[in-house]
């Protein structure tokens, strides 16, 4: 299959070229695409050497599929482009995320409804992502009622500059900036912008992403993301209240029963989930389950996840690989 990578030299769209080459996507040719300035840039996948190319040069070249991973403004313009040209998008920026006719997949959740007909699908925001792969099994079971989160996210959600950034201040130099603040040894309050709910972007993404992907309106969920100083994986304590009872050691089956979730929850042992542990991983990490005392029917739960991976490259190309198996493509 004939596949574009469309930001192919950046975090995201390097890690979406080596997860195809690590799963053995069937790809016959690779074209991989970047802004006008790194045309001509070279790439590598499989051991051979390609060189990247415009936008209108792709769709001429009629790939069956085009992942994207160039920022929101480059998918609104590009991406209808491809998809008039019969070319299935798969959108990894927020531009079609909330889009009432375009479909937010997670596969593990709701890969059921996408059609042949589908040809702009969205991969929902990384911290979205491994939230709802770690909760689904719990709403089947006991219907979340409600859900407050809080982020811990890495550098890398931001981008090589933001690395780059935390990188050069830990060595005390001084470089381009992703950040207006410092973030070695810090913690910033905000990713994204703040609208005029005095909530970011990113909280709102979560807020409304969740309730579009679980298909369930009624969750109420509240979210304060924050990025930390860390290269490798996102984190989140996550309280999630039910309207049903439920049991602890009836929730660690679920988890551990479920696509894509690796339960580690040992607090004896001082054994749960890190950054760390999660990097280049796919899993989704799950540990600290533990009863809300002060209210009925409410856990608390921390959950781990490569962002770059799971986050959004692996999560892409699964995808895709359930377009190839249904014959969707």
């Amino acid at each position: 299959m004939k596949i574009a990578v469309v930001g192919a030299t950046g975090l995201v769209g390097t890690k979406m070229l080596e997860i195809l080459e690590e799963r053995n996507f069937p790809v016959s040719e690779l074209i991989p695409v970047a802004s006008e300035k790194s045309v001509g840039k070279k790439v590598w996948f499989k051991g051979k050497e390609y060189a990247v190319v415009s936008a209108t040069n792709a769709i001429a070249a009629k790939p069956a599929l085009a992942l994207f991973s160039a920022g929101g403004a480059t998918s609104l313009e590009w991406a209808p482009k491809f998809a008039a040209a019969g070319i299935t998008v798969i959108d990894n920026s927020s531009a079609w995320r909330m889009d009432p006719t375009k479909k937010l997949v997670v596969p593990e959740l709701n890969a059921d409804a996408l059609e042949k007909e589908d040809k702009i699908i969205a991969n929902p925001n990384c911290s979205t992502i491994q939230m709802v792969v770690a909760l689904n099994p719990l709403h089947k079971k006991y219907k979340i009622k409600r859900i407050v989160v809080s982020t811990y996210q890495s550098v890398t959600g931001t981008g090589v500059k933001a690395v780059n950034q935390l990188l050069n201040e830990r060595k005390g130099i001084e470089g381009i900036r992703a950040y207006r603040y410092q973030i070695d040894m810090n913690a910033i309050p905000q990713i994204d912008v703040f609208l005029d709910n005095g909530y970011t972007k990113e909280e709102m993404k979560m807020v409304n992403e969740t309730r579009k992907i679980m298909r369930d309106q009624s969750i109420q969920v509240t979210s304060t993301t924050v990025r930390i100083p860390v290269i490798g994986g996102h984190s989140e304590s996550v309280n999630v209240e039910f309207e049903k009872p439920y049991d602890l050691q009836e929730v660690r089956k679920l988890l551990a029963a479920a696509p894509g979730v690796l339960v580690v929850d040992n607090p004896g042992a001082q054994e749960y989930p890190m950054p760390r542990d999660a990097h280049n991983r796919d899993e989704v990490f799950v540990g600290r389950l533990r009863r809300d005392d002060t209210q009925p029917n409410t856990l608390n739960m921390w959950i781990v996840s490569d962002n770059l991976r799971k986050g959004a490259a692996t999560n892409a190309i699964q995808i895709a690989e359930y377009l190839l198996e249904k014959k969707l493509l």
